[in-house]
């Protein structure tokens, strides 16, 4: 006569608990391996970034998101800038030209990531007269954006701070390829009509943001060690800002996709 069981033949409960043990460490396994790979791609390749602030309007608007390729000035050791006081390459590309958007930590204070833009390289002299850059002496090209193109900008905006009436915007030329960007500068804000002359020192970057007038940068708190460059902004993804405190969603689906120039 048999004898009924609730276990089916073959199996114990001590078969069973090593079972579930082998299951749970390699589904663990898995997922650490996927999380590691995907912070050592953050730390060396790409990394998204939202824009908090409105320095760098028209060409970034307050909660664009954006990708910066972290591997466009070289490759480094992931990890590297946790362990050291700077990033350990592996692989260094050409550094950062005249005219590209950068994210870097702010050299006054490094838990803080800026963005803006390059507009001096080691050995160049940077001045502002009249609100017109130079650089090496030479007037960085600029001319009025068409008004078509300019309406656009302050209708996607959509902020009475942002007002025609004492803003406008321009096209400038930069670097060895005159690459094209928006700048904005404010008719009647003479805090920023004259600087410099100023020599950028070697490995230094001189740095400004587009909103020429409402930036803070490298003429009030000096240059950006090279070291402290975390990559180039290459494109929005995403642009969306929420403001809990007055209730209001902007969502911008026209910018996504935008690369940044």
């Amino acid at each position: 006569m048999s004898i009924m069981t609730d276990h089916k033949e073959g199996s114990t409960p001590g078969a069973d608990t090593q079972s579930r043990k082998k299951w749970f460490i390699e589904n663990v396994t898995s997922l650490g391996l996927a999380l590691l790979l995907v912070f050592m791609i953050r730390s060396s390749v790409v990394e998204a970034f939202k824009i908090p602030s409105g320095s760098m309007i028209p060409t970034l608007f307050i909660g664009d998101h954006i990708f910066v390729n972290k591997f466009a000035y070289g490759f480094k050791i992931p990890f590297s800038d946790l362990v050291t006081d700077h990033p350990v390459y592996v692989v260094k590309r050409d550094p950062p030209k005249r005219g590209d958007i950068i994210v870097f930590m702010y050299p006054k204070d490094e838990s803080f990531y800026y963005i803006k833009r390059v507009i001096g390289t080691p050995g160049d002299t940077v001045e502002i007269r009249s609100k017109v850059l130079y650089v090496n002496n030479q007037m960085v090209p600029k001319e009025n954006l068409p008004p078509a193109q300019s309406d656009q900008i302050f209708q996607n905006l959509d902020d009475p701070k942002y007002s025609q009436t004492n803003l406008e915007l321009f096209r400038e030329k930069m670097g060895e390829n005159n690459k094209d960007h928006v700048i904005m500068l404010d008719k009647n804000n003479f805090l920023g009509e004259t600087f410099g002359p100023i020599t950028v020192p070697p490995e230094s970057l001189f740095v400004m943001g587009d909103n020429r007038d409402f930036s803070n940068d490298s003429r009030f708190w000096g240059f950006v060690p090279m070291r402290n460059v975390k990559g180039r902004a290459e494109i929005i993804w995403l642009s969306l800002w929420i403001n809990f405190s007055d209730s209001q969603l902007t969502f911008r689906p026209s910018r996504i996709g935008t690369i940044l120039k």
